[in-house]
């Protein structure tokens, strides 16, 4: 019985050696399990990172193409704004000079048409000087006229006397 019994015990650690053996690979197993899982989780993170940085690229491609094609915009909306300016300038040249040119039409229209008043003025005072020239001349003249009718009639009345006269004689 001590036989069997020791021969049990020797079975019985010779299994205890081989299932802290089977454990020990058990465990090693389940490391490099874990490594593995790991390494595939790390993998996936990797495709998954790459997958978005080829997202990422591809988006910053878009906004480079966005960016360009918008630089090229603003390069023309400059041009065309630098072009309006141009034209703005170039039109308010136009229109200081067109205001200038009017400005000295005006000062020489009202320069002229104040000579033109004081001419009117002056032929006024001409006129009105003539005019009483006129009627004073008029006025002498009927007064001569009035003399010469009288001294007329006495003509004729002495004229008439005279005849008178020359018959009685």
């Amino acid at each position: 019985m001590e036989a069997s019994f020791s021969e049990m015990r020797n079975e019985l650690q010779s299994r205890d050696a081989l299932w802290r053996r089977i454990q020990l690979e058990c465990q090693q197993f389940h490391t490099e399990l874990l490594k593995i899982r790991e390494c595939n989780d790390m993998q996936e993170i990797q495709i998954k990172y790459q997958s978005s940085c080829v997202q990422v690229t591809e988006q910053l491609e878009n906004k480079n193409t966005d960016l360009s094609l918008l630089t090229q915009s603003q390069e023309s909306q400059r041009e065309v704004l630098s072009k309006i300016r141009n034209h703005l300038y170039r039109e308010e040249q136009s229109h200081c000079s067109e205001q200038e040119r009017t400005r000295t039409e005006i000062s020489d229209l009202t320069e002229e048409l104040h000579q033109k008043e004081i001419t009117i003025a002056t032929i006024m005072e001409k006129a009105s000087l003539l005019e009483r020239q006129l009627k004073m001349e008029l006025q002498i003249k009927d007064k001569l006229l009035a003399k010469q009718q009288l001294l007329d009639l006495r003509y004729k009345v002495i004229k008439s006397e005279n005849t008178h006269l020359k018959e009685m004689v």
